[in-house]
């Protein structure tokens, strides 16, 4: 049923579940012992409802299908690996090092979003 969909809706079923992620892991501060994927699901669900493009252009008969709900399931393990196994960027590491010499802070990352989040976190302390 997924792959029946539009690549458009692919897409931003993709997106959503990438920025819900992320989302997600800065609100419990990317602590690992925090993680919870049913906690990740709800925040999720609750996104796409109340904010994604792509939940009004989903039949109802699809949305309630158990195959699209094992192929979504199979989407997100996609989609998690694939964030968390990015690295981090040359200039990320740069600036995140750069900044903890001056902070005098230790933080760890890793995967490219995590050092996002770190980068973000370590500027709104340099402010």
């Amino acid at each position: 049923m997924y792959k029946q969909l539009s690549s458009g809706v692919k897409i931003s079923i993709t997106r959503s579940i990438s920025t819900s992620f992320e989302s997600y892991l800065a609100s419990i501060g990317w602590d690992e012992e925090q993680f919870s994927i049913e906690d990740f699901v709800a925040s999720w669900q609750k996104y796409f409802t109340e904010s994604a493009a792509w939940f009004d252009k989903v039949p109802q008969e699809v949305l309630e299908s158990t195959e699209f709900h094992e192929e979504i399931a199979k989407k997100i393990d996609e989609v998690i690996a694939k964030i968390l196994n990015e690295e981090p960027t040359e200039k990320q590491i740069e600036s995140i090092e750069e900044m903890q010499k001056q902070l005098g802070t230790n933080y760890t990352y890793g995967c490219k979003a995590e050092a996002a989040y770190v980068e973000q976190l370590l500027k709104e302390k340099l402010n």
